[in-house]
């Protein structure tokens, strides 16, 4: 018992000497970063870099005259991005000494060369409608749509769509019906039956019957 608490005593007065010496540890590796991000030709600021710490979700934002203000610490990479400009990264030293350091970051211009177009007119105006009436315009959804619903495209779409569960069970239940009324006798031909040929004729007009 004794040596327990012998030993909670030990540590307990270690403890401060321990969270104080982590906390200069700490207190020495803190930078307060404070810089100026201009061209590189010029030497003008530019606003609105983003200065972000790599690794962690750090960073801040150059004002109008390209002047910034971080705290980091020792070791941390420094990423400077903006649009129009090449990204730079540097890396705060280990060995700085002191929790305050500043720079003067530059960056050069990240100019990107297109290939020349030149646009001429049409050589006459005949040839201009002539061209204008024979674009090929695509077809929008409203278009598409009308085609969809036209009777020739629905006639395909209909045989080619299988039947679902209950167009399915009444087409059964309609086929046991028709054969259990004729039960016992024989069913009556539709060769002889005038409306079912005036069907026929008209879904051989029609085009029903062509190969695909």
């Amino acid at each position: 018992m004794n040596r327990s608490l012998l030993f909670c005593l030990l540590l307990a007065g270690l403890l401060p000497f321990s969270s104080k010496a982590q906390f200069e540890t700490l207190k020495d590796s803190v930078i307060q970063l404070n810089g100026i991000v201009m061209t590189a030709d010029s030497l003008m600021g530019i606003p609105s870099v983003t200065v972000k710490v790599g690794g962690r979700n750090q960073g801040t934002y150059t004002n109008e005259q390209g002047i910034f203000t971080l705290v980091v610490l020792k070791g941390d990479k420094i990423e400077f991005s903006s649009i129009g400009f090449k990204p730079k990264l540097i890396e705060i030293s280990r060995g700085l000494e002191g929790n305050q350091h500043t720079i003067i970051q530059l960056m050069t211009r990240d100019t990107l060369y297109l290939p020349v177009t030149i646009i001429r007119p049409r050589p006459t105006r005949e040839q201009f409608e002539r061209d204008f009436v024979k674009v090929d315009i695509p077809a929008d959804d409203y278009e598409i749509a009308r085609k969809n619903t036209e009777a020739g495209k629905r006639r395909i779409l209909a045989k080619s769509t299988p039947m679902d569960g209950r167009e399915a069970s009444n087409y059964t239940l309609a086929n046991n019906a028709r054969r259990y009324y004729y039960y016992g006798q024989t069913p009556p031909q539709n060769i002889f039956n005038p409306f079912a040929w005036n069907e026929f004729i008209k879904a051989w007009k029609r085009g029903d019957f062509k190969s695909k």
